[in-house]
């Protein structure tokens, strides 16, 4: 028996309990992995509270991320006692997700923890982390560098974006944070952001095309803070776009694309080839430092994370939350 995060549906209504489960009722994989941590996420946040339609398989457990340790493998690629981390793969969406105990997975969807990370450090960062790697690597892939000019961080104060200011920062770049957080201008500068730029300032409707100031964007807010950034782009500058924190809608045009050259990047961060996936680690574990990890979140048990869900969608959470699933 482990206890698990298990969503339920009655008709449009989402229940989410702890409840304890029996190892059966976890499906199909070729590895079985003792969870330690895992973490939450915009994601988690929706489908835990029912705000969004994330779950495609019901019941399920919850969790779109996890850290552990291998307990049983029928892959050759993998012994117990291995340390694993997984993010997307469908967990919390299709196939039982991290905030459980236990936990059976595809060996395909496993990486090694990478120096110098802990189980903890990597749920620290976790997808939020890793897709903040990703737009990075967007930016880096088409070319962006330090000499063409600062580049925007918008949603700074989130798990996206402090991560990504971090990075850039870590490659040289000037960083602007936006965040609508005064309050946390502090923190973001000693993670590495040049300038503050007010929320506000990007999230009215604006002209399609204004002032060119950012050689590149790493936008996790969607809406008019997008259209926004992108009509502020520079010449052939690229905007990764990866959340939809202000809303789901594109209220724009197409001349940032058509007149000055500029490239959008969509980043999904669920299905990665590996590779790519141990680039983005990689990426984090040269620029991302534990000591930096241990003053960005803290740790809550698996019966806080109901509660700390909608408290995370209604922006009353300030940095990581990880969750320790045996506390």
């Amino acid at each position: 028996m482990f206890k698990a995060l298990m969503l339920t549906r009655d008709g449009k209504t989402v229940h989410a309990a702890v409840t304890e489960l029996d190892e059966a009722v976890l499906g199909p994989g070729d590895v079985t992995v003792r969870v330690e941590y895992s973490t939450l996420n915009f994601k988690d946040g929706l489908a835990i509270t029912g705000r969004g339609a994330i779950v495609k398989n019901w019941p399920l457990i919850a969790g779109i991320d996890l850290a552990g340790t291998v307990e049983a493998s029928e892959s050759a690629a993998w012994k117990p006692g291995d340390q694993v981390v997984i993010n997307g793969w469908g967990l919390g969406e299709t196939h039982h997700g991290g905030l459980a105990q236990k936990a059976r997975v595809s060996s395909g969807w496993l990486l090694a923890v990478p120096a110098p990370y802990s189980t903890r450090d990597t749920m620290a960062l976790g997808t939020a982390g890793y897709t903040a790697a990703l737009c990075v690597q967007a930016l880096l892939r088409h070319g962006v560098k330090p000499t063409d000019g600062p580049v925007l961080v918008t949603g700074a104060s989130g798990g996206v974006g402090i991560i990504a200011v971090r990075l850039l920062a870590g490659l040289g770049f000037e960083v602007d944070a936006s965040t609508g957080r005064p309050q946390h201008g502090d923190a973001l500068r000693a993670m590495g952001a040049t300038h503050l730029v007010d929320r506000a300032e990007l999230a009215a409707p604006g002209k399609p095309l204004q002032s060119e100031r950012w050689a590149g964007v790493v936008d996790a807010v969607g809406s008019h803070t997008l259209v926004n950034a992108c009509a502020r782009t520079k010449w052939n500058g690229a905007v990764a776009a990866c959340g939809l924190a202000q809303g789901a809608d594109l209220p724009g045009t197409v001349l940032p694309f058509i007149l000055r050259g500029v490239t959008l990047y969509g980043i999904n961060s669920v299905y990665v080839p590996e590779a790519q996936r141990r680039e983005a680690w990689a990426l984090l574990a040269a620029h991302v430092s534990p000591q930096v990890l241990a003053g960005l979140g803290h740790v809550i048990g698996l019966s806080e994370a109901i509660p700390a869900a909608a408290d995370l969608l209604d922006g009353r959470i300030t940095g990581r939350v990880v969750v320790d699933v045996n506390r």
